[in-house]
């Protein structure tokens, strides 16, 4: 019986392992330019944010003065 109740964990743990090999691990190079993209879309996107934000403020304060 403990045999049994062991059996899909250690397929369900050789599948993971299974899979883990399957995977292309970036190089160092290409990993510096996908995080500084992510980086600097973060920070536009961020700014595009705060832009909108302060124009919605200031029709909003505008309308109701």
């Amino acid at each position: 019986m403990a045999n049994e109740e062991k059996a899909p964990k250690i397929k369900f743990f050789d599948g993971v392992k299974a899979e883990f090999k399957k995977i292309i691990w970036p190089d160092k190079n290409t990993l510096l330019k996908q995080s500084v993209a992510v980086v600097v879309v973060s920070v536009v996107l961020g700014a595009v944010i705060a832009l909108v934000d302060m124009v919605v403020q200031y029709g909003i304060n505008f309308l109701t003065m």
